[in-house]
Protein backbone atom coordinates (compact mmCIF):
# COMPACT_ATOMS: atom_id res chain seq x y z
CA UNK A 1 0.00 0.00 0.00
CA UNK A 2 2.74 2.41 0.56
CA UNK A 3 4.54 1.81 -2.04
CA UNK A 4 1.83 2.26 -4.35
CA UNK A 5 0.80 5.99 -2.71
CA UNK A 6 5.09 6.63 -3.49
CA UNK A 7 3.60 5.29 -7.11
CA UNK A 8 0.78 7.65 -7.06
CA UNK A 9 2.75 10.88 -6.01
CA UNK A 10 4.11 13.07 -8.79
CA UNK A 11 1.47 14.96 -10.40
CA UNK A 12 0.31 16.88 -7.07
CA UNK A 13 3.62 18.07 -6.31
CA UNK A 14 3.95 19.50 -10.17
CA UNK A 15 1.10 20.98 -9.70
CA UNK A 16 2.18 22.70 -6.83
CA UNK A 17 5.38 23.33 -8.14
CA UNK A 18 3.55 25.00 -10.93
CA UNK A 19 1.14 26.97 -8.63
CA UNK A 20 4.07 27.92 -6.31
CA UNK A 21 5.49 31.10 -7.72
CA UNK A 22 4.65 34.39 -8.75
CA UNK A 23 1.46 34.28 -6.67
CA UNK A 24 3.66 33.17 -3.70
CA UNK A 25 6.93 35.13 -4.14
CA UNK A 26 5.38 38.18 -5.43
CA UNK A 27 1.82 38.58 -5.01
CA UNK A 28 1.98 37.39 -1.43
CA UNK A 29 4.51 38.84 0.17
CA UNK A 30 3.25 42.09 -1.67
CA UNK A 31 0.33 41.71 0.46
CA UNK A 32 1.97 41.32 3.61
CA UNK A 33 4.25 44.04 2.85
CA UNK A 34 0.94 46.22 2.12
CA UNK A 35 -1.41 45.03 4.28
CA UNK A 36 0.11 43.30 7.06
CA UNK A 37 -1.77 40.08 7.95
CA UNK A 38 -5.29 41.47 7.19
CA UNK A 39 -5.54 39.74 3.61
CA UNK A 40 -4.82 35.97 5.57
CA UNK A 41 -8.65 35.55 5.59
CA UNK A 42 -8.82 36.31 1.73
CA UNK A 43 -5.90 33.61 0.88
CA UNK A 44 -7.83 31.18 2.98
CA UNK A 45 -11.16 31.87 0.84
CA UNK A 46 -9.60 32.07 -2.32
CA UNK A 47 -8.05 28.59 -1.63
CA UNK A 48 -11.64 26.62 -0.70
CA UNK A 49 -13.30 28.23 -3.41
CA UNK A 50 -11.31 27.67 -6.42
CA UNK A 51 -10.28 23.67 -4.76
CA UNK A 52 -13.05 21.75 -7.17
CA UNK A 53 -11.98 23.43 -9.82
CA UNK A 54 -7.96 22.36 -9.70
CA UNK A 55 -9.29 19.13 -8.25
CA UNK A 56 -11.86 18.17 -11.39
CA UNK A 57 -8.35 17.73 -13.11
CA UNK A 58 -6.78 14.63 -11.50
CA UNK A 59 -10.93 13.60 -10.54
CA UNK A 60 -11.60 13.51 -14.58
CA UNK A 61 -8.32 12.32 -15.59
CA UNK A 62 -8.28 9.28 -13.50
CA UNK A 63 -11.81 8.50 -13.90
CA UNK A 64 -12.42 8.67 -17.44
CA UNK A 65 -8.80 8.09 -18.50
CA UNK A 66 -8.40 11.31 -20.63
CA UNK A 67 -7.62 14.49 -20.18
CA UNK A 68 -9.47 17.66 -19.53
CA UNK A 69 -9.36 18.75 -23.34
CA UNK A 70 -11.23 15.21 -24.41
CA UNK A 71 -13.84 16.30 -21.74
CA UNK A 72 -14.67 19.87 -22.97
CA UNK A 73 -14.99 18.13 -26.43
CA UNK A 74 -17.51 15.72 -25.28
CA UNK A 75 -19.24 19.10 -24.60
CA UNK A 76 -19.11 20.06 -28.33
CA UNK A 77 -16.08 21.88 -30.22
CA UNK A 78 -17.35 24.50 -29.43
CA UNK A 79 -15.66 24.19 -25.99
CA UNK A 80 -12.27 23.32 -27.25
CA UNK A 81 -12.37 26.60 -29.15
CA UNK A 82 -13.20 28.47 -26.53
CA UNK A 83 -10.21 27.12 -24.14
CA UNK A 84 -7.97 27.75 -27.24
CA UNK A 85 -8.72 31.44 -27.16
CA UNK A 86 -8.32 31.80 -23.20
CA UNK A 87 -5.30 29.83 -23.68
CA UNK A 88 -4.37 31.68 -26.59
CA UNK A 89 -4.99 35.21 -24.61
CA UNK A 90 -3.34 34.96 -21.82
CA UNK A 91 -0.10 32.16 -21.98
CA UNK A 92 2.33 34.47 -23.24
CA UNK A 93 1.59 37.42 -20.32
CA UNK A 94 1.78 34.32 -18.32
CA UNK A 95 5.08 32.51 -19.83
CA UNK A 96 6.77 36.19 -19.67
CA UNK A 97 5.31 37.56 -16.14
CA UNK A 98 6.88 33.93 -14.11
CA UNK A 99 10.16 34.56 -16.52
CA UNK A 100 10.83 37.64 -15.64
CA UNK A 101 10.55 37.35 -12.10
CA UNK A 102 12.66 34.27 -12.19
CA UNK A 103 15.30 36.22 -14.11
CA UNK A 104 14.76 39.02 -12.10
CA UNK A 105 15.83 36.92 -8.58
CA UNK A 106 18.76 35.38 -10.56
CA UNK A 107 20.41 38.35 -11.90
CA UNK A 108 20.41 39.76 -8.31
CA UNK A 109 22.11 36.89 -7.01
CA UNK A 110 24.49 36.93 -9.71
CA UNK A 111 25.14 40.78 -10.84
CA UNK A 112 26.56 41.75 -13.59
CA UNK A 113 27.53 38.20 -14.73
CA UNK A 114 25.04 38.40 -17.91
CA UNK A 115 23.03 40.66 -19.95
CA UNK A 116 19.15 40.52 -18.90
CA UNK A 117 18.47 39.10 -22.36
CA UNK A 118 20.97 36.80 -21.62
CA UNK A 119 19.69 35.19 -18.47
CA UNK A 120 16.61 34.89 -20.36
CA UNK A 121 18.16 32.49 -23.31
CA UNK A 122 19.91 30.78 -20.29
CA UNK A 123 16.67 30.26 -18.59
CA UNK A 124 14.80 28.80 -21.61
CA UNK A 125 17.72 26.50 -23.02
CA UNK A 126 17.90 25.02 -19.47
CA UNK A 127 14.14 24.50 -19.21
CA UNK A 128 14.20 23.32 -22.82
CA UNK A 129 16.67 20.90 -22.30
CA UNK A 130 14.62 19.05 -19.46
CA UNK A 131 11.61 19.39 -20.88
CA UNK A 132 12.64 18.33 -24.38
CA UNK A 133 15.27 16.01 -23.59
CA UNK A 134 14.25 14.73 -19.89
CA UNK A 135 10.68 14.40 -20.92
CA UNK A 136 8.17 13.70 -17.58
CA UNK A 137 10.36 11.28 -15.69
CA UNK A 138 12.90 14.27 -15.48
CA UNK A 139 10.18 16.64 -14.61
CA UNK A 140 8.55 14.79 -11.79
CA UNK A 141 11.97 13.40 -10.37
CA UNK A 142 13.27 17.19 -10.16
CA UNK A 143 10.48 18.98 -9.17
CA UNK A 144 10.03 16.71 -5.94
CA UNK A 145 13.55 17.87 -5.15
CA UNK A 146 12.62 21.67 -5.68
CA UNK A 147 9.78 21.23 -3.77
CA UNK A 148 11.52 19.95 -0.52
CA UNK A 149 14.30 22.92 -0.97
CA UNK A 150 11.52 25.54 -1.22
CA UNK A 151 9.94 24.45 1.69
CA UNK A 152 12.79 23.59 3.84
CA UNK A 153 14.43 26.97 3.30
CA UNK A 154 10.94 29.07 3.11
CA UNK A 155 9.98 28.17 6.45
CA UNK A 156 13.20 28.43 7.66
CA UNK A 157 12.58 32.26 6.70
CA UNK A 158 9.47 32.60 7.96
CA UNK A 159 10.72 31.14 11.47
CA UNK A 160 13.37 33.46 12.04
CA UNK A 161 10.99 36.27 11.16
CA UNK A 162 8.42 35.49 13.57
CA UNK A 163 11.30 35.04 15.97
CA UNK A 164 12.48 38.99 15.68
CA UNK A 165 8.16 39.77 16.18
CA UNK A 166 6.01 41.86 14.42
CA UNK A 167 6.73 46.08 14.88
CA UNK A 168 4.98 47.85 11.79
CA UNK A 169 6.02 51.91 12.02
CA UNK A 170 2.63 53.45 12.65
CA UNK A 171 3.72 55.97 10.69
CA UNK A 172 4.04 53.84 7.15
CA UNK A 173 0.99 51.32 8.29
CA UNK A 174 -2.03 51.33 6.89
CA UNK A 175 -5.41 49.27 6.17
CA UNK A 176 -6.60 47.58 2.89
CA UNK A 177 -9.84 49.86 1.42
CA UNK A 178 -12.21 49.14 -1.20
CA UNK A 179 -10.26 51.77 -3.21
CA UNK A 180 -10.45 51.44 -6.86
CA UNK A 181 -6.79 50.69 -6.06
CA UNK A 182 -6.55 48.57 -3.72
CA UNK A 183 -9.38 46.29 -5.08
CA UNK A 184 -7.21 46.38 -8.45
CA UNK A 185 -4.50 44.50 -6.16
CA UNK A 186 -6.77 42.52 -4.73
CA UNK A 187 -8.13 40.95 -8.32
CA UNK A 188 -4.70 40.61 -9.55
CA UNK A 189 -4.02 38.71 -6.14
CA UNK A 190 -6.71 37.06 -6.47
CA UNK A 191 -5.76 36.07 -10.10
CA UNK A 192 -3.10 33.49 -9.55
CA UNK A 193 -3.68 32.28 -5.42
CA UNK A 194 -3.11 29.42 -5.68
CA UNK A 195 -3.15 29.74 -9.12
CA UNK A 196 -4.48 30.24 -12.63
CA UNK A 197 -7.64 27.91 -13.00
CA UNK A 198 -5.66 26.55 -16.14
CA UNK A 199 -3.91 24.27 -14.34
CA UNK A 200 -6.54 22.45 -13.68
CA UNK A 201 -6.07 20.79 -17.84
CA UNK A 202 -2.20 20.50 -17.18
CA UNK A 203 -2.84 18.35 -14.22
CA UNK A 204 -5.20 16.22 -15.90
CA UNK A 205 -2.39 15.61 -18.70
CA UNK A 206 0.54 15.11 -15.76
CA UNK A 207 -1.90 12.36 -14.23
CA UNK A 208 -2.26 10.40 -17.70
CA UNK A 209 1.78 11.14 -18.08
CA UNK A 210 2.68 9.40 -15.25
CA UNK A 211 0.47 6.59 -15.43
CA UNK A 212 2.30 6.20 -18.87
CA UNK A 213 5.66 6.44 -17.18
CA UNK A 214 5.04 4.02 -14.61
CA UNK A 215 2.85 1.85 -15.92
CA UNK A 216 0.77 2.01 -12.39
CA UNK A 217 -2.82 3.22 -12.22
CA UNK A 218 -3.63 4.57 -9.56
CA UNK A 219 -6.89 4.64 -7.68
CA UNK A 220 -9.36 7.91 -7.60
CA UNK A 221 -8.12 7.94 -3.68
CA UNK A 222 -4.19 7.69 -4.32
CA UNK A 223 -4.56 10.13 -7.24
CA UNK A 224 -6.85 12.84 -5.22
CA UNK A 225 -4.26 12.19 -2.26
CA UNK A 226 -1.57 13.37 -3.97
CA UNK A 227 -3.57 16.69 -5.09
CA UNK A 228 -4.50 17.49 -1.65
CA UNK A 229 -1.10 16.79 -0.35
CA UNK A 230 0.20 19.25 -2.99
CA UNK A 231 -3.06 21.79 -2.56
CA UNK A 232 -2.59 21.92 1.13
CA UNK A 233 1.48 22.81 0.64
CA UNK A 234 0.52 25.68 -1.54
CA UNK A 235 -2.00 27.56 0.34
CA UNK A 236 0.53 26.95 4.18
CA UNK A 237 3.67 28.60 1.63
CA UNK A 238 1.22 31.31 0.59
CA UNK A 239 0.46 31.82 3.90
CA UNK A 240 4.15 31.50 5.04
CA UNK A 241 5.10 34.35 2.13
CA UNK A 242 2.28 36.58 3.57
CA UNK A 243 3.78 36.23 6.46
CA UNK A 244 7.18 36.91 5.68
CA UNK A 245 6.00 39.80 4.07
CA UNK A 246 4.30 41.42 6.56
CA UNK A 247 7.21 40.51 9.31
CA UNK A 248 10.00 42.04 7.09
CA UNK A 249 7.75 44.66 5.10
CA UNK A 250 4.96 45.43 6.38
CA UNK A 251 5.23 49.38 7.59
CA UNK A 252 8.93 49.77 6.54
CA UNK A 253 8.24 52.82 4.29
CA UNK A 254 9.44 50.74 1.18
CA UNK A 255 8.33 51.23 -2.16
CA UNK A 256 8.71 47.90 -4.51
CA UNK A 257 10.72 48.45 -7.80
CA UNK A 258 9.11 47.47 -11.26
CA UNK A 259 12.67 46.55 -12.35
CA UNK A 260 12.86 42.62 -11.34
CA UNK A 261 16.61 42.50 -10.51
CA UNK A 262 15.61 45.42 -8.67
CA UNK A 263 12.58 43.92 -6.95
CA UNK A 264 15.18 41.06 -5.91
CA UNK A 265 17.37 43.02 -4.06
CA UNK A 266 15.07 44.94 -2.04
CA UNK A 267 13.33 41.93 -1.34
CA UNK A 268 16.82 40.04 -0.07
CA UNK A 269 17.96 42.81 1.65
CA UNK A 270 14.87 43.42 3.72
CA UNK A 271 15.10 40.08 4.90
CA UNK A 272 19.12 40.55 5.70
CA UNK A 273 18.73 43.61 7.55
CA UNK A 274 15.70 42.42 9.91
CA UNK A 275 16.73 38.44 10.25
CA UNK A 276 20.42 38.38 9.47
CA UNK A 277 23.37 38.16 6.72
CA UNK A 278 22.73 34.47 7.25
CA UNK A 279 19.09 35.27 5.71
CA UNK A 280 20.52 35.74 2.28
CA UNK A 281 21.33 32.23 1.44
CA UNK A 282 17.76 30.83 2.87
CA UNK A 283 15.89 33.14 0.90
CA UNK A 284 17.55 33.32 -2.41
CA UNK A 285 17.28 29.67 -2.15
CA UNK A 286 13.54 30.23 -1.33
CA UNK A 287 13.47 32.50 -4.14
CA UNK A 288 15.15 30.35 -7.08
CA UNK A 289 13.52 27.41 -6.00
CA UNK A 290 10.19 29.05 -6.24
CA UNK A 291 9.96 30.73 -9.48
CA UNK A 292 12.50 28.53 -11.36
CA UNK A 293 10.16 25.56 -10.68
CA UNK A 294 6.42 27.60 -12.04
CA UNK A 295 8.73 28.55 -14.93
CA UNK A 296 10.23 24.91 -15.92
CA UNK A 297 6.69 23.38 -15.70
CA UNK A 298 4.47 25.81 -17.39
CA UNK A 299 7.54 25.60 -20.48
CA UNK A 300 6.37 21.86 -20.29
CA UNK A 301 3.00 22.78 -19.77
CA UNK A 302 1.53 25.19 -22.43
CA UNK A 303 3.02 22.80 -25.35
CA UNK A 304 1.83 19.52 -23.51
CA UNK A 305 -1.99 20.97 -23.95
CA UNK A 306 -2.14 22.75 -27.12
CA UNK A 307 -1.05 19.50 -28.99
CA UNK A 308 -4.02 17.65 -28.47
CA UNK A 309 -6.09 20.73 -28.91
CA UNK A 310 -4.79 21.75 -32.24
CA UNK A 311 -5.17 18.04 -33.63
CA UNK A 312 -8.70 18.13 -32.57
CA UNK A 313 -9.05 21.58 -34.16
CA UNK A 314 -7.27 20.87 -36.96
CA UNK A 315 -7.73 16.78 -38.22
CA UNK A 316 -4.90 17.00 -40.46
CA UNK A 317 -2.12 17.40 -38.04
CA UNK A 318 -3.20 13.96 -36.40
CA UNK A 319 -0.67 12.40 -39.02
CA UNK A 320 2.29 10.72 -37.47
CA UNK A 321 4.43 12.87 -39.61
CA UNK A 322 2.61 15.99 -38.68
CA UNK A 323 1.72 15.36 -34.90
CA UNK A 324 5.43 15.21 -33.77
CA UNK A 325 6.45 18.67 -34.80
CA UNK A 326 3.17 20.34 -32.72
CA UNK A 327 4.98 20.42 -29.48
CA UNK A 328 8.25 22.19 -31.32
CA UNK A 329 5.81 24.57 -32.66
CA UNK A 330 4.07 25.34 -29.73
CA UNK A 331 7.21 25.63 -27.61
CA UNK A 332 9.16 27.91 -30.18
CA UNK A 333 6.14 30.71 -30.67
CA UNK A 334 5.94 30.47 -26.89
CA UNK A 335 9.48 31.23 -25.97
CA UNK A 336 9.70 33.57 -28.76
CA UNK A 337 6.70 35.63 -27.95
CA UNK A 338 7.42 35.06 -24.43
CA UNK A 339 10.88 37.12 -24.84
CA UNK A 340 9.62 39.88 -26.92
CA UNK A 341 6.77 40.86 -23.38
CA UNK A 342 9.80 40.47 -21.33
CA UNK A 343 12.01 42.92 -23.25
CA UNK A 344 9.12 45.03 -23.53
CA UNK A 345 8.39 45.01 -19.98
CA UNK A 346 11.96 44.89 -18.80
CA UNK A 347 11.65 47.46 -16.32
CA UNK A 348 8.18 46.90 -15.65
CA UNK A 349 7.93 43.98 -14.27
CA UNK A 350 5.31 44.05 -11.57
CA UNK A 351 3.08 45.89 -14.05
CA UNK A 352 3.58 42.65 -16.16
CA UNK A 353 2.38 40.53 -13.27
CA UNK A 354 -0.61 42.56 -12.84
CA UNK A 355 -1.55 42.35 -16.20
CA UNK A 356 -0.75 38.51 -16.31
CA UNK A 357 -3.03 37.63 -13.29
CA UNK A 358 -5.72 39.71 -14.09
CA UNK A 359 -6.42 38.64 -17.04
CA UNK A 360 -6.31 34.91 -15.42
CA UNK A 361 -8.77 35.87 -12.87
CA UNK A 362 -11.15 37.09 -15.86
CA UNK A 363 -10.80 33.39 -17.84
CA UNK A 364 -11.23 31.96 -14.18
CA UNK A 365 -15.35 31.38 -13.94
CA UNK A 366 -15.73 30.39 -17.47
CA UNK A 367 -12.72 27.14 -17.01
CA UNK A 368 -13.88 26.77 -13.32
CA UNK A 369 -17.53 26.33 -15.26
CA UNK A 370 -16.04 23.58 -18.34
CA UNK A 371 -14.70 21.65 -15.66
CA UNK A 372 -17.16 21.39 -13.38
CA UNK A 373 -19.28 20.05 -16.64
CA UNK A 374 -16.71 17.52 -17.63
CA UNK A 375 -16.62 16.04 -14.01
CA UNK A 376 -20.34 15.86 -13.62
CA UNK A 377 -20.39 14.15 -17.57
CA UNK A 378 -21.79 10.96 -18.14
CA UNK A 379 -18.95 9.44 -19.17
CA UNK A 380 -17.99 9.61 -15.29
CA UNK A 381 -18.98 6.72 -13.28
CA UNK A 382 -21.44 8.42 -10.71
CA UNK A 383 -19.13 6.94 -7.34
CA UNK A 384 -16.28 8.72 -8.90
CA UNK A 385 -18.36 12.48 -9.66
CA UNK A 386 -17.93 15.01 -7.05
CA UNK A 387 -20.49 14.51 -3.91
CA UNK A 388 -23.06 17.18 -3.10
CA UNK A 389 -20.52 19.33 -0.55
CA UNK A 390 -17.91 19.43 -3.89
CA UNK A 391 -21.31 20.87 -6.10
CA UNK A 392 -22.44 23.24 -4.05
CA UNK A 393 -19.21 24.50 -3.45
CA UNK A 394 -18.41 24.51 -7.27
CA UNK A 395 -21.16 26.92 -7.37
CA UNK A 396 -20.67 29.10 -5.04
CA UNK A 397 -17.15 29.82 -6.12
CA UNK A 398 -18.87 30.42 -9.53
CA UNK A 399 -20.71 32.76 -8.49
CA UNK A 400 -18.16 34.87 -6.28
CA UNK A 401 -15.41 34.45 -9.10
CA UNK A 402 -18.08 36.00 -11.61
CA UNK A 403 -19.24 38.59 -9.56
CA UNK A 404 -15.35 39.98 -8.84
CA UNK A 405 -14.57 38.97 -12.72
CA UNK A 406 -17.69 41.30 -13.79
CA UNK A 407 -16.47 43.82 -11.40
CA UNK A 408 -13.17 44.39 -12.67
CA UNK A 409 -14.51 44.08 -16.46
CA UNK A 410 -16.25 47.24 -15.55
CA UNK A 411 -14.08 49.26 -13.84
CA UNK A 412 -12.24 48.92 -16.99
CA UNK A 413 -15.07 49.91 -19.51
CA UNK A 414 -16.33 52.64 -17.08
Amino acid sequence: MKSNFWKALGPGIIWAGAAIGVSHLVQSTRAGAAFGFELVGFVLVLNLIKYPFFEFGPRYAISSGESLIHGYLRMGKWAVYLFFIMTLGTMFTIQAAVSAVTVGIVSAIFPGVLSYQGWIILLFSLCLLIVVVGKYKTLDRIMKVIIVVLSVSTIIAVIAAFSKGFHPNPEFARSFSWSVTDMAFLIAFAGWMPSAIDISVWHSMWTLAKIKHTGFRPSLKQVLLDFKIGYIGTTILALTFLSMGALNMYGSGITFSQNGATFATQLFSLYTSNIGSWAYVVIAIAATATMFSTTLTVIDAYPRVLKPVSEILIPALQKKELSKYINYFWVSLLLLVAFLIMTFFATKMKLLVDIATSLSFITAPVLGYLNYKAVTGKNIAPENQPGKALRILSWFGLVILSAFALYFIGTKIL
